[in-house]
């Protein structure tokens, strides 16, 4: 028997299909050993492959999204699959067949449509159920890059608190400068205590 597990968002199922590796001692509803995948985007035609087909996927897709996060062309070509955007909304996907003689697979998919793949390929990424070899994802940077970001606003989410506080009890602080008269507060001594 075959385990499944399904990693969902919004619009965009990933079904992965596999064994667990017995020769590690693994829980019987682990993943070690991947047989099959499928990718399902509403209204879209079913997308499936082997463990061979989904590290290069997965990487064109991640790659392609940093792309664009970075304002650079978005564009990726493989001898497998090829992302580019037809304009600021619309993505579109060639997906070849490794077989000879099968047409490849034209979609255009939307920000949201690409988001939700994105999304689901990290919910695999960091499953404790399924292990993904080194090997399987060859060009593997979706940690790397997902990491950056998330370091990125982690940090600024960290630092700005404090500068933001800090800047505001200067000014606050400075302010009091104008309404301080060290003339006033000597006349306000001598009538305290008179000489």
């Amino acid at each position: 028997m075959q385990n499944k597990l399904s990693f969902h968002q919004s619009a965009v199922s990933l079904e992965i299909i596999g064994l667990p590796d017995y020769s590690n001692n693994e829980n019987k509803d682990q993943i070690s050993i991947i047989s099959q995948w499928k990718l399902t985007i509403i209204d879209k035609p079913l997308i499936e492959g082997k463990i061979e087909h989904l590290g290069p996927i997965m990487n064109a897709f991640y790659i392609y999204s940093n792309l664009l996060i970075k304002n650079e062309i978005p564009l990726y070509e493989s001898k497998l699959i090829d992302i580019k955007a037809d304009n600021l909304h619309i993505h579109s996907i060639v997906l070849k067949s490794s077989k000879p003689n099968v047409k490849p697979l034209n979609l255009k998919i939307g920000n949201s449509l690409l988001s939700d793949t994105i999304n689901c390929f990290d919910q695999l990424n960091e499953s404790t159920k399924v292990r993904i070899r080194k090997t399987d994802l060859p060009y593997s940077m979706s940690k790397k890059l997902g990491f950056g970001v998330i370091n990125k606003v982690k940090f600024l989410n960290f630092i700005m608190p404090p500068f933001i506080a800090i800047c505001s009890l200067i000014l606050f602080s400075s302010s009091f400068i104008y309404f301080y008269n060290p003339v006033e507060e000597k006349e306000k001594n001598e009538l305290i205590n008179p000489k």
